[in-house]
């Protein structure tokens, strides 16, 4: 059988916890998702905007004075922060299936447990513009059990200038840091004692090349400081019989192998 991750590649996640996979989308198959999630922004999409959430971006680069994250579209503006519920859409949605981020999950969640999706949602940092986004886990008190992994694909060239992640390596084996907080951010003083700037890895990515992170390492994003927007699909794949404290259940995207 064909494993597309070699086990120094999942050495080197499992101690740093995070990796590069390298470009897995073809020219292609980039522009075709570039134009797609283009569309969604412009409201010409085919597609039902009801059922997506969206959120424009700050004008300010302050995370707190982004707009309202709600479902249904906000304007013809290439403008927007987040467009989350993206599994919902073809294109997007088909990505997500791919039989490397199958195999990631199987490592990740073991070949007997359901994969659901928590959030496909690309993110965008659009040219001189951007919000600052805080030092962070990606945890949330709200689920009955933590998602552990994302894969993050850059739609855009991610260099430092224009707001790529950044990441504390190793930052993944301390566990929890604010537990406490609903999606895992710390406080001013936790993350100057925890992200010191010695310690920041820029994840820099080409456009169509993919990361796997592990969702506990801690990182953040600078605001765009170029002429070059950063567009990025992120996909957060979890465990499919996580349950929300509202009772909400998620989109299943690979099925258990039969025991």
């Amino acid at each position: 059988m064909h494993s597309f991750l070699t086990e120094d590649q999942w050495a080197q996640y499992d101690e740093d916890g995070y990796i590069k996979l390298g470009k897995l989308l073809s020219d292609n198959e980039l522009g075709a998702l570039q134009q797609r999630i283009d569309d969604i922004m412009l409201g010409t999409a085919e597609i039902d905007y009801s059922r997506i959430l969206m959120q424009l971006d700050s004008t300010t680069g302050k995370y707190n004075d982004a707009g309202e994250q709600s479902k249904g579209w906000k304007g013809k503006t290439l403008a927007y922060r987040k467009i989350q519920d993206l599994e919902l859409d073809s294109l997007f949605g088909e990505y997500t299936n791919r039989p490397i981020f199958k195999e990631i999950c199987e490592r990740m969640y073991g070949d007997t447990t359901p994969i659901g999706c928590f959030r496909a949602m690309f993110m965008n940092k659009p040219s001189k513009q951007g919000t600052y986004l805080p030092w962070h886990q990606d945890a949330w008190t709200a689920l009955d059990r933590q998602p552990l992994i994302t894969l993050w694909t850059a739609l855009d060239p991610a260099t430092k200038a224009n707001g790529c992640v950044e990441v504390i390596p190793r930052s993944h084996k301390m566990g929890l840091i604010n537990p406490n907080h609903a999606s895992g951010f710390l406080t001013e003083e936790l993350a100057a004692e925890y992200c010191p700037k010695d310690k920041v890895v820029y994840l820099e990515l080409e456009p169509g090349e993919v990361a796997l992170l592990h969702n506990w390492l801690l990182h953040s994003s600078d605001i765009n400081h170029t002429d070059v927007s950063r567009r990025a699909f992120s996909v957060c794949y979890m465990d499919g019989n996580t349950v929300a404290s509202n009772g909400e259940t998620f989109t299943r995207l690979f099925e258990a192998v039969p025991a």
